[in-house]
């Protein structure tokens, strides 16, 4: 077994995704409360909002430019670190699986038949480690993207709850 794919950084992909579900949900449910906050200052602004209300939608516009552009910068950096190289090593151990198991279709004694599914076995065992990580890794380029603007939306809800009450 390949000791990288191993390694204790390398988490279980499903618990990052569920970790990507959960931040998901919690800035979903934050964005909510702000779009109905901000809704409501807005309607109740009119056609002559005060210095404080043109200071918040002006701050609206700025925030979600300035999230996206980081997370956009997160997810380009995190892919660039680490995508290309894993696509590549998935694929390579993929096609080793298949070059594997054309060999032991094509083995001529038992003895031959034997060696090759023990290789076919440690080729298929490293591409599925492979997949593993990429999964990992996609979840981690996800996880990144979303910090900046869960983060935002997140601070948004709780600042704009405290100046309502």
């Amino acid at each position: 077994m390949n000791p990288s794919f191993s390694s204790t950084r390398f988490f279980n992909p499903l618990m990052l995704w569920v970790d990507v579900a959960l931040t998901t949900n919690e800035m979903l449910l934050s964005a909510g409360s702000v779009i109905q906050m901000r809704t409501e200052r807005m309607a109740k602004a009119g056609l002559s909002p005060s210095e404080v209300d043109l200071a918040e939608f002006q701050l609206m516009g700025h925030e979600k430019l300035a999230a996206a552009s980081e997370s956009g910068a997160a997810m380009a950096n995190q892919l660039h670190t680490t995508q290309f190289a894993l696509v590549n090593r998935a694929v390579k151990h993929w096609l080793g699986s298949g070059l594997a198991l054309f060999s032991l279709a094509t083995s001529t004694s038992p003895a031959q038949a034997v060696s090759h599914a023990e290789a076919f076995g440690n080729a298929a065992t490293r591409s599925a480690e492979a997949v593993n990580h990429l999964s990992s890794a996609s979840a981690r380029i996800v996880q990144r993207g979303l910090k900046p603007i869960h983060a935002k939306t997140t601070s948004n809800a709780r600042r704009l709850l405290i100046e309502q009450a």
